[in-house]
């Protein structure tokens, strides 16, 4: 908890690691000041590209005491604004899962091997993030919670499957290591909120730990305090449950 006479202080900056297939990604990195150890948590962009909030969430999260980092998932593609990748990315069919999860994976290593890393690490995304944080989690062995925002395409009918996404993440359910908060809105058409039931259908069948909260009121994107699906009631609470969540996993 938050008190006025603690030392706060933190360090952000941009890093460059080594994502699938060793290729070199951009990803910003934020850290709490001090020795730790700290736990730490990877964050996901959403599909219209490595914007000026997710580098905001990322000091965010820092401020509440975790290693994290956010990488450029759209670092092959080029450099533009964050709009302009986007569009790249959407006219490309989206980031191959195979090099997602890579570039995931690497950037949980990154968090281990820090000084400061007291060796647990989570991982959170929100829209096409939130698919990928769910993939990455049951495809790269490691992670200690995941947190999905609203994340669309977990569940996908035949007809949406294509060379860069092959299989449905909710297909990798049984192999999800670790548990799972999800965030959804109610007026939401990706994911609508009956594929959030068929998706929480297979964590039951499988036996998984998880968390699922369906707010009224609220569509796509409700975090998002510069765009009109912003929220605040929603947010807010929303906000608390992910920090009690990884407070709980990865303390």
């Amino acid at each position: 908890m938050y008190t006025t006479d603690q030392y706060e202080g933190m360090l952000a900056e941009t890093v460059v690691i080594s994502g699938h297939n060793g290729d070199p990604i951009r990803a910003y990195y934020a850290r709490p000041l001090g020795p730790g150890p700290f736990p730490a948590t990877v964050l996901i962009h959403h599909f219209p590209g490595w914007d000026e909030w997710y580098r905001e969430a990322t000091r965010k999260f820092a401020h509440h005491g975790y290693l994290t980092i956010s990488p450029n998932l759209y670092e092959r593609m080029g450099h533009a604004t964050p709009e302009d990748m986007g569009a790249a990315a959407r006219a490309a069919g989206g980031v191959p899962d195979d090099q997602a999860v890579g570039d995931i994976a690497a950037s949980m290593r990154f968090l281990r091997s820090q000084a400061q890393s007291s060796g647990k690490v989570g991982v959170f995304g929100t829209c096409s993030g939130g698919r990928h944080a769910f993939l990455a989690a049951c495809r790269a062995p490691g992670f200690d919670a995941v947190v999905e925002c609203w994340g669309g395409r977990v569940v996908m009918p035949p007809e949406q499957l294509t060379d860069n996404w092959p299989v449905a993440p909710i297909d990798y359910t049984a192999d999800l290591p670790c548990p799972i908060l999800g965030l959804f809105g109610a007026d939401d058409r990706s994911p609508t909120p009956e594929q959030v039931a068929i998706h929480e259908a297979a964590l039951k069948e499988h036996g998984k730990e998880y968390e699922f909260h369906m707010y009224e009121g609220a569509g796509h994107g409700f975090f998002y305090y510069d765009r009109a699906a912003y929220r605040q009631e929603q947010a807010v609470d929303g906000w608390g449950k992910i920090w009690a969540f990884l407070g709980k996993h990865l303390a």
